[in-house]
């Protein structure tokens, strides 16, 4: 993936305009009234806990986006972001954690193991390769973790990517303003 400061300058150049008075204030449209990107970056939901540093999380908020100029064209590109991400739910390992050894009990399944532990059968079976069937008094290897949402990838980005996942529509020329501002500001750049 390959995010383009230029390609963030044109969006903002699209999105207000240097004349407009929001201008001050918000240089991208995230945070206007009937805007549904602010809520989507900052719920959780939809991945932008992934995409916001943890050192931005309580500082990214509605009253600073709306207000904070640099503060709002970081929620764009964050949404931008989160809009260009592709997320799967995946057993992870939690890093804080060490490897350490289970012994079965009678009855005792991987589900059980996993569960009691706070762990994923997927990360017992990674731990425990040659594991068939439990027998009681087996010691197997064990690390905490739990099925999460994480980024698997990325989208391409382009003008016609943005103007359908991150404008969403709103704008039927949304790609080809992009096209034109981009145009002008590369153009700029090779003088």
């Amino acid at each position: 993936m390959s995010l383009d400061w230029k390609l963030i300058k044109a969006m903002i150049w699209v999105e207000t305009g240097a004349d407009s008075p929001e201008w001050r204030s918000k240089p991208m449209q995230i945070g206007v009234p009937g805007d549904p990107g602010l809520s989507s970056l900052l719920s959780g939901h939809e991945g932008g806990d992934l995409i916001i540093s943890p050192g931005w999380t309580g500082r990214l908020t509605p009253v600073t986006i709306r207000t904070i100029p640099a503060y709002n064209i970081r929620a764009g590109v964050g949404y931008l972001l989160t809009r260009m991400a592709d997320f799967e739910y995946r057993s992870t390992v939690d890093a804080r954690s060490v490897e350490y050894d289970v012994t079965v009990k009678l009855g005792d399944s991987l589900e059980r193991i996993a569960k009691d532990q706070k762990s994923t059968v997927d990360i017992l079976k990674r731990l425990n390769p040659s594991i068939g069937h439990l027998r009681s008094g087996q010691t197997i290897r064990c690390r905490k973790g739990a099925i999460r949402k994480v980024i698997t990838g990325w989208r391409h980005i382009s003008t016609d990517s943005i103007a359908r996942r991150y404008n969403g529509g709103g704008d039927p020329y949304y790609a080809q303003k992009l096209d034109y501002a981009l145009s002008l500001i590369r153009a700029e750049s090779h003088r």
